[in-house]
């Protein structure tokens, strides 16, 4: 019996003519290639990422000042329109009360000669009562100094008895609303009676000298 050589009978892979069996195993990709272009790839990425945060921040800044600048507008915007609401009120209380200015010195003459009485006695004093209410206040009182800014002189005379000029009567009581003036006080006012300062000055001398007991002789 002829014994058969094992391995003879199995079939190999046709090989192409002029090839290795090397050629026919299929090659395997080279790894060096794709982990170099990888971290390639990342840094790209990450800078894109930066960049956009960067424009995402500043973006962020420039919406958060133009807000803040019309929050400040507002802000003033608002208080102008309150000042000007005020403005507006107190003007037109002070155009009222100026208004009616006339008939309160009428009160004020009639109440001097005794004829506030009766009926008209309690109308004149609820309107002086209301006009109180609203900000009027009277001023003007006799032997206070004469103050240009708050006083009107319609009467000038001299007195022995002043040392400055001094409001000695008031014929027309002044009035204001707060800090303004809506009419001056109109008064008569007398000064120092001229000579009376030098001739005080000299009785304060001689009173000096006699207290020390008279003047130095030379």
């Amino acid at each position: 019996m002829t014994e058969e050589t094992p391995g003879f009978d199995e079939q190999q892979p046709d090989v192409p003519s002029g090839a290795t069996s090397e050629d026919a195993e299929p090659k395997a990709a080279s790894p060096s290639a794709e982990e170099g272009a990888a971290p390639a790839g990342d840094t790209g990425q990450d800078a894109a990422l930066v960049a956009q945060l960067d424009q995402a921040r500043t973006a962020l800044s420039e919406r958060t000042a133009d807000l803040q600048r019309l929050q400040a507008e507002f802000q003033n915007y608002r208080r102008r329109v309150e000042r000007d609401r005020i403005a507006v009120k107190e003007i037109a209380i002070a155009n009222l009360l100026t208004e009616l200015l006339p008939v309160l010195d009428d009160i004020g003459r009639a109440r001097e000669h005794g004829e506030l009485v009766g009926g008209f006695k309690s109308v004149a004093e609820s309107l002086e009562s209301t006009a109180a209410k609203m900000g009027l206040q009277q001023f003007g009182k006799e032997g206070e100094p004469f103050d240009p800014t708050i006083h009107e002189a319609l009467m000038h005379s001299y007195a022995p008895d002043v040392t400055e000029t001094t409001c000695v009567a008031i014929l027309q009581p002044g009035y204001r609303i707060g800090e303004r003036t809506i009419r001056p006080a109109r008064v008569a006012v007398a000064e120092p009676q001229p000579g009376a300062q030098t001739v005080k000055a000299d009785e304060s001398a001689d009173a000096d000298d006699k207290e020390s007991g008279g003047p130095d002789e030379g």
